[in-house]
């Protein structure tokens, strides 16, 4: 294992500039993961991570070595890709061990480490099928169990879950917790899901235009966004944000509410407004509500509600929660 250090890191395709400089830590054993829209610079971090990527400036350390210009190779690192790339023809075992082959390693070597793998990520049963016999969720397992055969010292994880179902997600997003703590490796994951980088994480880098917006643990950056664009990037749904008037009453150029901290009743509010929509999500409603001279407002209700479209409303930001920002 190791950690992970930019120090004035820059990156820029001629006079394009895409990663404006920075620095970041990513320690040792943790699961980090790189959050933000396309185009944001989380997968070139991530593959200069690799070596996939040369720097325009600064440098790049793993375990405090200098790796800035080192071979992709002499890294230390292994990379799962959102496409699993796996031979059709080999078994999940010689994919497995199909690297470690290449690079000549010992016969009794790669097989025991191919058990290993296949022990850690309940692939054991599964050794002697074809990739065609797998679904998705354990293709991608397998494509998991090449990267742990190599025993790097820092696992990169480019949007690999982006391929598989809703339900799949889910599953395989308690596996990879789940495998972080048994074998406790540095892990960089990149996704723009929100959700998979709160779930998963527990260090969060919000990225927008290249810069770092905010670092942190996952509830410190929901509880706490320091701009707008964590505030509303992290969270679903999105926060409510007022700005003119309504914010200057509550003393700021602009404020963020998320739809769980407003109270909500039929007959008495700081703000007025109509019922335009309701989900009904089971454990709970996503009420949809038009505030004259604010906006559609979305808030957030446990359980079914007796509301109805149409209904007027009364409304008031729960005021311990409300955040305000400086537009200055």
């Amino acid at each position: 294992m190791a950690d992970v250090r930019f120090t004035r890191f820059r990156k820029a395709y001629g006079a394009a500039e895409v990663i404006p400089e920075l620095d970041l830590h990513i320690p040792d054993g943790s699961f980090t993961v790189l959050v933000g829209p396309s185009g944001c610079g989380k997968s070139t971090l991530l593959r200069s991570i690799a070596g996939l990527e040369e720097a325009s400036s600064g440098k790049i350390e793993i375990g405090g070595e200098d790796v800035t210009h080192s071979d992709p190779s002499d890294r230390g690192v292994a990379m799962v890709f959102q496409s699993y790339a796996l031979y059709p023809h080999m078994t999940v075992r010689d994919n497995i061990g199909f690297g470690l082959k290449l690079a000549g390693i010992d016969k009794a070597e790669v097989a025991k480490r191919v058990e290993e793998a296949a022990s850690v990520l309940q692939l054991t049963h599964l050794l002697e099928r074809k990739p065609k016999a797998l679904s998705g969720g354990q293709r991608q397992r397998v494509a998991i169990g090449r990267a742990i055969v190599r025993q790097p010292r820092v696992f990169l994880f480019d949007e690999p879950l982006s391929n598989l179902d809703a339900s799949l997600r889910g599953q395989m997003r308690v596996e990879l917790a789940d495998l972080h703590a048994r074998i406790g490796a540095t892990m960089v994951y990149v996704t723009h899901d929100q959700v998979e980088a709160m779930t998963l994480a527990d260090q969060i880098v919000v990225l927008n235009g290249g810069r770092i917006e905010q670092v942190g643990a996952p509830m410190e950056l929901y509880r706490n966004p320091k701009t707008p664009f964590v505030a509303g990037f992290i969270g679903s749904p999105t926060m409510n944000f007022l700005e003119g008037d309504a914010a200057r009453a509550l003393g700021a150029d602009k404020i963020g509410i998320r739809p769980e901290h407003f109270d909500l009743s039929p007959d008495h509010g700081q703000w007025t407004g109509e019922l335009r929509h309701i989900e009904h999500l089971g454990s709970e409603s996503l009420c949809y509500v038009d505030v004259p001279l604010i906006g559609q407002l979305v808030v957030k209700t446990e359980g079914e509600t007796t509301l109805h479209r149409g209904s007027v409303v009364h409304l008031s930001p729960k005021p311990d929660q409300i955040h305000r920002f400086s537009l200055r």
